[in-house]
């Protein structure tokens, strides 16, 4: 059974641009991880300083490796794009 993982990002004041630009380039690395069945990176129509990230994984340990595997340096670089701490959880059907 599939399992989704909704993750929500505020951009830090002024850098919704180039996080939405960061979180999109996610969307290769999460999209070919093994175990990744779909990922979508998505705006809010409402305020355009707040992201979804939705990714269906086969199992959390396979989310889990994919974070673990991320380069580091690159995470830290975008953190200043980041303007409060994410949110995430996972969820079933």
């Amino acid at each position: 059974m599939s399992i989704t993982r909704i993750n929500e990002f505020q951009a830090a004041e002024g850098k919704a641009t180039e996080l939405f630009t960061f979180l999109k380039s996610l969307k290769t690395y999460i999209s070919s991880s093994p175990g990744c069945e779909s990922c979508e990176v998505l705006q809010s129509n409402d305020n355009d300083s707040l992201f979804v990230v939705i990714e269906v994984w086969d199992s959390a340990d396979s989310h889990k490796t994919s974070l673990d595997n991320y380069p580091q340096e690159d995470m830290a670089a975008a953190m200043p794009l980041i303007g409060a701490p994410p949110k995430g959880g996972f969820y079933h059907s």
